[in-house]
């Protein structure tokens, strides 16, 4: 990474870069600068300089400095934002089958959830962003979901989640599945959520292992249940407006380089997940895996209600099938 920005800048030294067609673009997204999605980000804005010469730099914007999503997805139907790292939460608010993406248990693991991401299902979604005023360039992924439960609130042998107030992302498949589970889902933004969780405001949180290590959740956690129930996609966006004023050649330099890196994000996050479960462990944090059971039959009946609202959902599970 330093090696890059040594060399960017020996490049504008030596005077290459500063035509009048030289931008600084602007992306946006709302994870911290530990995250795997800013490092990521931030990789891509070294690599499209690196390419250029500097005639193109991406200014990264992380941990919701540019607003909420909903307030970036205006921005960038707007061209005020040119790129973002979106969650699949604000775009299913708009087109429901995104939330397909999140249905529970519908693949094992984190090495299929990257294949569903990649194949003709997912992909072909990416066409129904045109109508929101985005142009859609690929995929990445966040860690398997699992679940804490508060040391005020522990799990009892055998039982479910039932009677918690769970903090979720306000998206309405995932709404719907703790409900259906008979908990209270609670939408927070990340930055309230270590207090609301230390003040019992939630006694449990859907998260993955890399944010439950960083952000220290374990501390305040009887157990980590590591039910690995929904996968939890990133797509990679670009303002349409933007783009349609870029030229051929620095359309297909974006996408190029946003695809190696998608492709690269989701790689890594099997890994990720393994070694921050294996951090949880070495730091004497319970981990427990309890199957499909400790929803209650919120599995069955969401599968009911949303293969009906979101038929595609169909056409995803066939895909995973094969896996």
């Amino acid at each position: 990474m330093r090696i890059r920005h040594i060399i960017t800048a020996a490049t504008l030294m030596l005077g290459l870069g500063t035509s009048a067609s030289a931008e600084t673009l602007k992306m946006g997204l709302i994870t911290p600068p530990p995250h795997q999605w800013t490092k990521s980000a931030n990789a891509l804005a070294d690599a499209i300089a690196m390419e250029t010469g500097g005639r193109i730099t991406v200014e990264v914007f992380p941990a919701g400095q540019l607003g909420n999503e909903a307030q970036m997805l205006q921005q960038l139907q707007t061209g005020a934002l040119d790129l973002a790292f979106l969650t699949v939460g604000e775009l299913t608010n708009r087109d429901p089958n995104f939330g397909a993406l999140t249905a529970p248990y519908l693949v094992a693991n984190g090495e299929e959830a990257a294949k569903l991401l990649e194949g003709p299902t997912a992909t072909g979604l990416l066409d129904r962003l045109a109508p929101l005023g985005l142009k859609g360039l690929g995929y990445g992924m966040a860690g398997m979901r699992i679940v804490l439960v508060s040391k005020d609130a522990p799990l009892a042998e055998g039982g479910t989640v039932a009677g918690r107030k769970i903090r979720t992302v306000p998206l309405a498949q995932e709404l719907d599945f703790w409900r259906m589970a008979g908990a209270t889902p609670t939408p927070l933004p990340l930055t309230e959520l270590y207090d609301a969780y230390a003040n019992g405001q939630i006694d449990g949180m859907q998260i993955d292992f890399e944010g439950t290590y960083n952000t220290r959740f374990y501390e305040l956690s009887s157990a980590v249940l590591d039910t690995e129930h929904m996968i939890f996609p990133m797509v990679a966006v670009t303002s349409a407006r933007k783009w349609q004023g870029w030229s051929e050649e620095d359309q297909a330099l974006i996408a190029r380089f946003v695809a190696e890196e998608t492709a690269r994000l989701r790689a890594l996050y099997p890994q990720i997940d393994a070694e921050y479960r294996a951090k949880l462990g070495e730091a004497g944090v319970p981990i427990l895996t309890p199957g499909p059971e400790v929803f209650g039959s919120a599995v069955e009946e969401w599968n009911r209600v949303w293969e009906d609202k979101t038929p595609i959902l169909m056409d995803l599970r066939q895909e995973a099938a094969q896996y």
